[in-house]
């Protein structure tokens, strides 16, 4: 599990790569959960919320990367 500083270090490629590979193991322990064999069902619901971390960081960078342009937008007008 990382935490949110950790992925904020991370670039977007990298952040989007984290959450496909966090999706993939996400439908193993899915698949796992539904045969009986996932040791612990707690690890679903930290998966899912890695997930959400990973796409919640990766937006913020997007919209920090939008406002600069926006600014220098508004300062030529």
């Amino acid at each position: 599990m990382a935490t949110a500083q950790e992925l904020r270090e991370l670039k977007p490629e990298e952040l989007s790569d984290r959450a496909k590979e966090l999706k993939r193991s996400l439908f193993d322990m899915k698949s796992k959960h539904n045969t009986g064999v996932l040791d612990s069902t707690a690890d679903l619901g930290k998966a899912r919320k890695d997930v959400a971390r990973c796409f919640t960081v990766k937006r913020q960078k997007e919209l920090e990367a939008a406002r600069p342009a926006k600014a220098a937008a508004k300062g030529k007008e």
